[in-house]
């Protein structure tokens, strides 16, 4: 069964939906352009592109009728036919397959498309952390179907998420430092921090949508034995001895735990994670350890899926899609040279 977009989501996401096939387990929109940014002004936010993803049951189905209803979305990749550019979403990159740069109801939008059982597996076992990695942060839900095991994937990316930051973060921390953590985690690794994103972007993120992160964030604090969450003070304190971070350690995905597994063990050893993970639990440095497993998984996942974005995007809308960014960075760096040396 499939909801229809909900009611309080506006009528321009609505407007926007109802143009694309409406066989979607889940839909959200993401990004600059839907959560104010600090240092964007209302006027400059209405003008930024729409981010979705649509999560489908059927891959092939959904784009033989999305080919049908909006066959100009796609790049020339579209005379390969549906069952190809489903092969081409599933197999490579992160799974997912995005058009952009799409006009759509006087807004330009970008959306991506993943297989149901793809988004699961990314939330529950963080296999590329790029769907996973947004549903960290905010996003506006706009079609939430009644699958029962995409719902508890979704809250245990987030647990997964806490727990992961919680290894990153000292003793007692501010609840803002915890959001940035969590908000930073799908940039670790991520090459297109140094080239085309902006140096400020997970502060801006943050900063102006703390209320957000606290709405995502506090039952799962609340309800966690590894932390006191003194909500009034707005600071928590978490348990750094090796058995909480080896509680800690052993609650995290199942890619992550491997990749510090790899990390950590000596070749030839080949002892199981669990005996690994409690030597990380007592090492001083545990959560640079943490840091670099989940940098290793965003920055395979980043350039794979940004080569396969050159293909399902075309070369001109790349290249326009790509000084969009760069001059964003630019502007960033810019205004943040005025503040320091207004300070």
């Amino acid at each position: 069964m499939t909801l229809p977009a909900l009611q309080n989501t506006g009528v321009i996401y609505r407007r926007i939906l109802s143009q694309f096939p409406q066989d979607i387990s889940l839909a959200f929109a993401y990004g600059s352009g839907v959560f104010k940014q600090h240092g964007t002004s209302q006027g400059q936010m209405e003008k930024n592109m729409l981010d979705f993803v649509f999560a489908v049951d059927d891959p092939v189905t959904w784009h033989t009728m999305n080919l049908l209803q909006n066959r100009r979305h796609y790049s020339i990749l579209k005379i390969l036919g549906p069952t190809k550019i489903s092969s081409i979403q599933n197999d490579y990159g992160a799974s997912v397959y995005y058009n952009t740069l799409v006009p759509t109801d006087g807004k330009i939008i970008k959306y991506g498309v993943i297989s149901t059982d793809s988004l699961i597996d990314d939330l529950m076992h963080w296999k590329t952390m790029y769907v996973a990695g947004r549903l960290h942060k905010p996003v506006k839900m706009l079609v939430q179907d009644e699958n029962r095991k995409l719902r508890a994937a979704l809250v245990s990316n987030l647990k997964s998420a806490v727990m992961a930051s919680f290894l990153m973060l000292p003793e007692s921390f501010t609840e803002e430092e915890l959001f940035l953590q969590i908000a930073g985690l799908s940039y670790a690794g991520d090459f297109r921090m140094k080239i085309g994103e902006d140096k400020s972007k997970v502060s801006n993120i943050v900063e102006d949508n703390i209320q957000h992160f606290r709405i995502l964030y506090s039952n799962i604090l609340r309800d966690c034995p590894q932390v006191v969450y003194k909500l009034p003070q707005g600071r928590l304190e978490v348990d750094k001895s090796p058995e909480g971070q080896f509680i800690q350690l052993m609650a995290l995905p199942r890619t992550l735990q491997q990749r510090i597994t790899k990390l950590v063990d000596l070749p030839g050893k080949n002892r199981d994670v669990e005996e690994i993970l409690l030597q990380v639990a007592q090492d001083p440095d545990c959560g640079a350890v943490v840091h670099q497993g989940i940098s290793s998984i965003v920055k395979s996942s980043s350039i794979t899926q940004s080569i396969k974005g050159i293909a399902t995007a075309g070369l001109m809308k790349t290249v326009s899609y790509s000084s969009k960014k760069l001059m964003k960075m630019w502007k960033s760096w810019r205004r943040n040279q005025s503040f320091s040396q207004m300070s």
